[in-house]
């Protein structure tokens, strides 16, 4: 279905009477060739792997409003893998209303998504980071950077004999890619990190 996942794990506090960890999943819809075919990745075999790796190329920073949440229990069809990788994140997985139309004419169940609060119809709705109360109502903020990830193939030219020049599969291009998601929270106790940015 074309979908990307992110998870976040964020460790508590426990000073601030937060639990061990609160999970997050952001899903998207994956647009071709933003990461490479896994078929090309598995034939690509990877030369002193322990090597600590620098991106080749740094892409802007991407702001997502995740305006929609996604029901735990009916995203299978969505993705299979949803179930393994959120299932932590069973109350805060989180898409937007853009990526739920292509999929919906693709012909997914939209049962499985609730449109979240927005800040437009709700007009007292803050960012949490300037919310008072602990308790309230409020759009958090959380932000990820991918350090590495194969998003392109390298193509390298060859002569033949008769001069004719033809390109080859030679490798891959390495980016790094930094995400803030901003999505509604029903208290603000729920995205205290974002007191600190």
């Amino acid at each position: 279905q074309e979908v990307k996942i992110f998870r976040a794990l964020i460790l508590g506090e426990l000073e601030r009477g937060q639990s061990q960890f609160q999970a997050l999943c952001f899903v998207t819809r994956l647009h071709r060739n933003e990461i490479i075919p896994s078929e090309s990745m598995a034939k690509l075999r990877q030369k002193n792997p322990r090597t600590v790796r620098q991106a080749e190329e740094v892409r802007g920073l991407e702001h997502l409003s995740m305006d929609v949440a996604v029901n735990f229990s009916k995203a299978a069809q969505l993705s299979p893998h949803i179930h393994n990788v959120c299932a932590e994140a069973r109350e805060a997985i989180y898409t937007r209303e853009e990526d739920v139309k292509f999929w919906l004419e693709k012909g997914v169940d939209g049962s499985m998504f609730e449109v979240l609060p927005q800040g437009s119809e709700l007009p007292e709705l803050q960012r949490c980071r300037l919310c008072p109360g602990r308790w309230q109502p409020c759009i958090c903020s959380y932000s990820l950077s991918i350090e590495w990830y194969p998003c392109m193939l390298k193509y390298c030219k060859s002569r033949d004999a008769g001069g004719k020049v033809s390109s080859y599969k030679c490798g891959i291009r390495s980016c790094q890619k930094g995400y803030t998601f901003h999505y509604y929270v029903p208290q603000k106790q729920l995205c205290l990190w974002d007191e600190e940015t």
